[in-house]
């Protein structure tokens, strides 16, 4: 479960971080984390990495979602609204 919610924190915020670093910052995880999850999100097509081309750093890339990052945002977003409802109905 907690992937899968690291996941979908990611794939909802993915497009309107500067950094990993803020990525990191505001989602509580190390930069080492973030890194490997926007990794693997990148090998498995969900995100893609453009560098910015007129920026200084050449190491800055900006997420951007893929339409198949779209569709598994939706999935996830749905097994956690299911999940909290689940959870909701026990108390």
């Amino acid at each position: 479960m907690q992937n899968e919610e690291l996941t979908l924190s990611v794939l909802r915020n993915i497009e309107t971080i500067q950094t990993q670093k803020s990525l990191a910052d505001e989602l509580g995880y190390s930069v080492g984390k973030i890194n490997y999850v926007l990794k693997a999100l990148i090998d498995k097509g969900l995100i893609k990495a453009d560098s910015f081309i007129q920026n200084k750093n050449k190491n800055q890339y900006k997420y951007l979602l893929t339409q198949e990052g779209f569709e598994e945002k939706l999935t996830l977003t749905r097994k956690f609204v299911v999940r909290k409802k689940a959870e909701y109905e026990e108390l």
